[in-house]
């Protein structure tokens, strides 16, 4: 394999991406050189990417950030099904009263 036989595989990749009119040149393009260098389909890349994507915004926080700021909940507490406050049984903490015990051994 050459260096014509990638621009010829890129331009044929970047060809069968005519239906891809939500993407702009430049992802295309990235597009096409992904599917001509790992030989792969590129619907397949493409749910790589939704899958990456999703990855580093969970494993940097990003996601819980967003989330919080939008919802007021956490992924974990999407997936859970219930909020923190409900996991722990409270709705929060109460100053006051015979609650002041709690910490007392």
């Amino acid at each position: 394999m050459s260096l014509d036989d990638l621009q010829t595989d890129v331009e044929l990749a970047f060809d069968d991406l005519e239906g891809y009119d939500f993407l702009d040149r430049e992802s295309r393009q990235e597009l096409a050189m992904l599917a001509a260098a790992l030989d792969a389909d590129t619907d397949e890349l493409l749910r790589r990417a939704v899958h990456l994507l999703f990855q580093s915004t969970t494993d940097t926080g990003r996601l819980d950030f967003h989330l919080r700021s939008t919802y007021d909940v956490t992924y974990d507490e999407y997936l859970s099904g219930m909020t923190y406050d409900e996991m722990a049984g409270g709705t929060g903490f109460q100053q006051g009263g015979d609650d002041d015990r709690r910490y007392q051994f």
